[in-house]
């Protein structure tokens, strides 16, 4: 991308964070320099997911005029993908891309920064953390980690991973070991699956040799680009446990506090555009990616009743299990539920129609 394009996109962004989020948008006043170092959760050879980390930098630095720059690092290369919430944390980082469900075991309800099973869309998602409170209940949480967070991608509703065999019931996901991580995991552990966390560098040598039976990973782009359909013959929809996630930048507390407003306000923006970006960029590659890997053999199938049935009512138990045991994750779950009955009684009047209807005929 040209600096012209990454200035005026910023420029955008910061139009948008302005309504959004009472931000004056950025106005470059300071000399300072600032070095920041980024590590992902995911690989570099993801270009969408991983790459929001390349178009956040990119974005801080031209808004910057090269005063603050963004060392980006893909997962693992400077610190494990599942460790950088603890680097930045600890300050050995500054600002780490993730997903913030992979942490639950520190606190459940950080999976509401991401997603939960049969949770909001998208747009549903974002509209609650930049306009709904959300963003604030969840940077509440995460100042208890010496952390502030910024939404910056989503994928849109995903798929239901690759399976080396058919799973025709409820009966026959019993005894399956798969890879499947947040609350959705834990969901498919109440259906008896053997649940298993690995990072994304690490799932098609895990699948290839017999580890794991069946992964869910994103959709079909990113998905080709794991070579998942290689290794599996069976490509299952839909991905109930995750149909927005939210991907987040984590920031250390104490070295946002140290930059100028100037940067914090530049950070913000360029946030928002590497959101945008990810969720446009998946809305156009993945139906091309779809039709090749069905060309290739895969076969697609639908998750059935009784499965779908079965793990709505689980999802739904644990939730409301962790909410009667936990008032800081009932805080955010009552404020979450409420908005996301709102929005489902919206969208089933206007959108849910409209694509019942419109996308039959194609």
């Amino acid at each position: 991308m040209k600096r012209r394009e990454i200035i005026g996109t910023a420029i955008a962004a910061a139009a948008l964070t302005a309504c959004g989020e009472k931000s004056s948008g950025p106005a470059i006043q300071t000399k300072k320099k600032v070095r920041w170092n980024l590590a992902s959760s995911f690989p570099r050879s993801l270009d969408t997911l991983f790459g929001g980390s390349q178009v956040l930098a990119d974005h801080v630095e031209a808004m910057s005029g090269g005063n603050f720059k963004i060392k980006v690092y893909s997962g693992g290369e400077l610190v494990p993908p599942f460790e950088v919430m603890d680097s930045v944390q600890q300050g050995s980082i500054q600002v780490a891309q993730t997903a913030s469900y992979y942490f639950i075991g520190k606190n459940p309800a950080l999976a509401f920064d991401s997603c939960v099973p049969f949770g909001m869309t998208s747009r549903q998602q974002s509209a609650w953390l930049h306009v709904g409170g959300g963003l604030e209940l969840i940077r509440e949480l995460l100042s208890d980690f010496n952390i502030i967070g910024f939404p910056g991608g989503n994928t849109g509703a995903q798929m239901g991973g690759w399976f080396k065999r058919e799973v025709n019931s409820l009966a026959e996901m019993k005894g399956l070991r798969m890879r499947i991580p947040g609350m959705g995991g834990k969901a498919m552990a109440q259906l008896g699956v053997s649940v298993q966390n690995i990072p994304g560098g690490e799932i098609y040598t895990a699948l290839e040799r017999g580890a794991i039976d069946a992964t869910e990973w994103v959709g079909p782009y990113d998905d080709e680009q794991l070579g998942l359909h290689k290794v599996a013959r069976y490509y299952y929809y839909p991905g109930w446990w995750e149909p927005g996630p939210s991907l987040s930048f984590y920031v250390n507390q104490a070295e946002w506090n140290k930059l100028p407003k100037e940067y914090q306000e530049i950070f913000t923006a360029a946030a928002r555009v590497a959101e945008a970006n990810m969720q446009a960029r998946y809305d156009s590659l993945n139906p091309i990616s779809l039709d090749r890997i069905l060309k290739g053999g895969t076969e697609m199938r639908p998750f059935s009743q009784d499965i779908m049935d079965a793990a709505f009512q689980a999802s739904q138990a644990l939730l409301e299990d962790h909410a009667s045991k936990d008032a800081s994750y009932a805080k955010i779950y009552t404020a979450w539920k409420k908005a996301r009955q709102d929005s489902f009684r919206w969208f089933k009047t206007t959108e849910a129609t409209y694509a019942s209807y419109a996308f039959s005929k194609f």
